[in-house]
């Protein structure tokens, strides 16, 4: 390895510690009530129903849900019995191999990672999806920005004509991000505005398009129609588009956000799961309900406010940060 290459791969090494860093302050109120109660509950106890219902009850409560408890649970017994385990410290790494076994790592993980396209068939067009108050906005931003910081030219459309103020936060965030953005007046077609976005976005040889869309399920036909348009539009100049349509969830509304993620997955052929507000809740388990319940691979996480906090969700980063309470980055 020469010295430029010893000298990126150690960028790379630092970054990487940074952003694991951020990972694990994101995960601290999960990781404190999870993590910590459970190492709590252990100490000194036998490995009997009743710490098991006791575990099973920790895992409930930190939103993992009834279902896929039911299963970590089920998975525990079955390894305490195999391995003949008698100390109740080694549950945790048994926990903690079973939860990364859980979470489906996502077909596309690689190229999240890299922020890489297909060059042969750009842009590539991203839909984000989901109720008011979730961080939508805000997602699109720090997407775009990280789209951008691995090179590529973005293009936001503000199809979320149906709020008010919409428009006006979306282009805010693309200024922090450094992108251009295509709107048009409050009430306007949503799809006009992605047919828009497209041609412009064709013209310029933009790589990558984000579409906002209208945060509103309550009429889940008004919503799917909207959403078939945008598309149906959208394939006009671009047939293949859009590639991804990512549902962004709350975390901090725990299993709610989970009863969301079915409602969406009636109306809309979702690619992926972007969590957010993971760093202000105790919730964070609900990542496990949700990647064991649906079909869709959570495909980044929200970790902080910052424009840099969106990061791509990486199976074994996430066990490693939630269990992780020493203070040095995972060698």
């Amino acid at each position: 390895m020469g010295l430029l290459d010893k000298i990126k791969q150690k960028f790379t090494d630092v970054a990487d510690a940074l952003s694991f860093d951020r990972l694990k302050e994101g995960l601290a109120k999960t990781r404190d009530s999870f993590v910590g109660r459970l190492r709590s509950l252990l100490s000194g106890r036998t490995i009997d129903d009743a710490l098991l219902r006791d575990i099973e009850e920790i895992l409930i409560t930190s939103d993992v849900g009834v279902t896929t408890s039911e299963k970590i649970i089920a998975r525990l017994k079955e390894r305490v019995r195999e391995d003949r385990v008698t100390d109740s410290e080694v549950i945790i790494d048994i926990l903690k191999d079973e939860i990364a076994d859980l979470i489906a790592s996502s077909p596309s993980a690689a190229n999240d990672t890299s922020f890489r396209i297909d060059e042969a068939d750009k842009p590539h067009v991203i839909m984000l999806i989901g109720v008011n108050g979730v961080g939508k906005t805000t997602t699109i931003g720090k997407l775009a920005h990280n789209y951008k910081r691995a090179g590529k030219m973005v293009l936001i459309g503000a199809a979320d004509t149906f709020r008010a103020a919409a428009n006006e936060q979306l282009e805010v965030w693309a200024q922090r991000a450094g992108v251009d953005i295509v709107q048009q007046q409050h009430g306007a077609d949503p799809a006009a505005v992605a047919y828009d976005t497209l041609q412009s976005a064709k013209a310029r040889g933009t790589d990558v398009v984000i579409i906002d869309t209208a945060g509103r399920l309550h009429n889940k036909q008004g919503l799917m129609k909207e959403l078939e348009k945008i598309s149906r539009v959208m394939k006009k100049i671009h047939p293949t588009a859009p590639h991804d349509v990512f549902l962004a969830l709350d975390a901090t509304t725990g299993q709610n956000a989970l009863q969301q993620a079915r409602e969406f997955t009636k109306v809309a052929p979702i690619t992926g799961i972007v969590l957010t507000k993971l760093d202000g809740t105790a919730k964070g388990g609900a990542v496990l309900a949700i990647a064991d319940a649906m079909s869709i691979p959570v495909r980044y996480i929200g970790v902080g406010e910052k424009i840099d906090d969106l990061q791509v969700f990486n199976t074994e980063a996430f066990v490693e940060a939630l269990f992780d309470e020493k203070s040095q980055h995972p060698v």
